[in-house]
């Protein structure tokens, strides 16, 4: 599904109100700066819009106390196409300043294109799909807005002024409204301007001053569970096990297996697959081509794995760093770097290998500034050894663990399997 041809550059736009004081989550900040694996959630949303080509400006508004805190966040994280506004003391009255910012050019220092259809979305919602906002703006271009739904949960009912049950909704014919949704910027601005204060300071529902004031019925769009807000302290933890397991479905295998060690590399790479949903191998020559190297970063990689059988390997685990740290792979990102270690047990003692590897705990350290976990497995097994498979099983167990736990009080050790 793609927009037509026929739309110019700018036609879509979008407004992220993200100036709540988040009270139901009871932090100490605002939930839209709470970090979500290490970035704040505002980031996570105002990314799921900015890698959508069509949209053509992202307008962020926050309250006067948090607006060098969103501007640093653009700045730390790389954002492109975002402008900043002040919100006001009130959901409604925040949308419409940012609404302002294309209408009334004396507000900003660089004028942006007024767009035929503007998206409103919140930015605590970091789960929206391309697919969505492509069905809310072109039913928004056809009707005049639209917006997002989902079915209804749990039964409304409305209290008596005893308390008392006084009646309930029936539920097949009612629908949560949910975010994002769309306008022709022309008549949501419109209804804004015709708002009295009443609307401005406890309304709620955007699609309904549409209605209100502009006489325009909404064409109400199925969105799917991802749409979900972040509201109270549990929803940021599920937010980030989402997160968390968005970044665990594929893993870079890199190796040199050479002789008899090709087979364990072999078990583990196959053993993988059970546990990683992607697994890419690839040779350490290929490790070193920047181009092919970026395809793979690209491809949104955030797992690497290092495989060796020389003391001296570890300088390819260092490289490795180098290349994520020029391609700025781990700026949005945490990216887990696990340096497996093959150690035949006739060839070198287990203590010789130990205090070798040992080096990798202060260079852990060191890179986690980077934002990059680099973790240490010891794969210690003998060739003949019929239990070899069980030994690779248990090394997979521990490398998906730490690709999908991502756990940064771990960075340094060194496993065993």
């Amino acid at each position: 599904m793609e927009l037509s041809d026929s739309w110019s550059a700018g036609s879509v736009a979008a407004v992220l109100p993200a100036g709540g004081s988040g009270e139901r989550l009871g932090a100490a900040r605002p939930k839209q700066f709470c970090a979500l694996q290490g970035r704040p959630l505002v980031s996570h949303t105002a990314r799921a819009l900015e890698r959508i080509s069509w949209i053509s400006d992202i307008i962020v508004v926050v309250s006067l106390e948090h607006i060098e805190t969103m501007k640093s966040i653009i700045q730390k994280y790389g954002h492109k196409r975002i402008t900043v506004v002040e919100g006001g003391v009130t959901r409604h009255r925040s949308i419409f300043n940012g609404l302002k910012i294309f209408a009334e050019n004396k507000l900003s220092n660089c004028p942006l294109q007024k767009p035929e259809v503007v998206i409103i979305h919140d930015a605590v919602r970091p789960f929206i799909e391309e697919d969505i906002l492509l069905k809310v703006v072109k039913a928004a271009k056809d009707h005049g807005a639209a917006g997002a739904i989902r079915p209804l949960v749990s039964t409304v009912v409305a209290s008596s002024a005893d308390g008392c049950l006084d009646h309930s909704l029936e539920r097949a014919r009612y629908r949560a409204s949910e975010m994002p949704q769309a306008f022709l910027f022309d008549i949501i601005y419109q209804a804004y301007h015709q708002c009295n204060d009443y609307d401005l300071d406890y309304g709620t529902e955007c699609l309904h001053l549409a209605l209100k004031y502009c006489k325009t019925k909404a064409k109400l769009i199925e969105g799917s569970p991802d749409l979900w807000k972040v509201t109270y302290k549990r929803d940021l933890y599920a937010a980030e096990s989402i997160i968390k397991d968005n970044l665990s479905q594929q893993v870079c295998v890199i190796t040199d297996m050479k002789g008899d060690d090709v087979q364990v590399g072999f078990l583990l790479h196959e053993t993988l697959k059970s546990h990683i949903k992607q697994v890419k191998r690839i040779s350490v020559s290929l490790c070193k081509d920047d181009n092919y190297m970026q395809n793979i970063i690209l491809g949104q990689c955030y797992n690497f794995i290092c495989m060796h059988v020389k003391k001296s390997a570890f300088q390819e685990t260092q490289q490795l760093v180098d290349i994520l740290e020029n391609a700025n792979v781990s700026t949005l990102y945490p990216v887990v770097l696990i340096s497996v270690h093959l150690n035949v047990s006739e060839n070198a003692s287990f203590s010789s290998e130990m205090e070798d590897l040992t080096r990798i705990k202060e260079f852990a350290r060191e890179v986690k500034k980077k934002n990059i976990l680099v973790y240490g497995l010891l794969i210690h097994y003998n060739k003949d050894d019929p239990q070899l498979q069980e030994t690779v099983n248990s090394a997979a167990t521990i490398i998906s663990a730490l690709i999908k736990d991502r756990n940064p009080e771990l960075i340094g050790q060194l496993l065993v399997a």
